[in-house]
């Protein structure tokens, strides 16, 4: 039995970035989010005038707790919390890359040397519990 030959393309297109993975539901969750910033604030305004990234960090970080403490959509716009959470990465990453980005992060205190040495407890700890079967709470309880 004989293969099929391979197309050229192949051997070069399978060493380019693949965008495949990306899912193209997180892109719509962010174009949302992105639309909704554009109609307050100007399309593309985080461009043209550049970020702080405190702020993006900081939104972010409020529409992830919010979703994840169950709250779905955010009271302002009625979006998913998601679409924003994914938009303010989406600007951090467009700022980096276009270098308008003010970079206000933390001075480093070294976090994952840090986080490294507290990891082992983890282990340590399900050991310790090993054969408990506590019941754990989700948000399905609240219902």
């Amino acid at each position: 039995m004989s293969e099929k030959p391979t197309n050229p393309k192949d051997a070069i297109g399978s060493n380019k970035l693949p965008l495949h993975l990306w899912p193209e539901t997180a892109t719509a969750m962010g174009c949302l989010g992105l639309l909704d910033g554009a109609l307050k604030y100007g399309r593309s305004n985080f461009r043209a005038i550049g970020v702080r990234a405190s702020i993006y960090v900081d939104a972010c970080q409020r529409h992830l707790k919010a979703w994840f403490e169950g709250e779905d959509y955010d009271p302002d716009s009625g979006l998913p919390h998601l679409s924003h959470a994914l938009a303010c990465l989406a600007i951090l990453v467009d700022a980096m890359a276009a270098g308008n980005m003010t970079d206000d992060r933390q001075f480093p205190a070294g976090y994952r040397e840090w986080i490294d040495g507290l990891t082992p407890h983890v282990a340590r700890l399900k050991s310790l519990h090993d054969g408990k079967d506590p019941k754990h709470y989700t948000i399905k309880d609240a219902e």
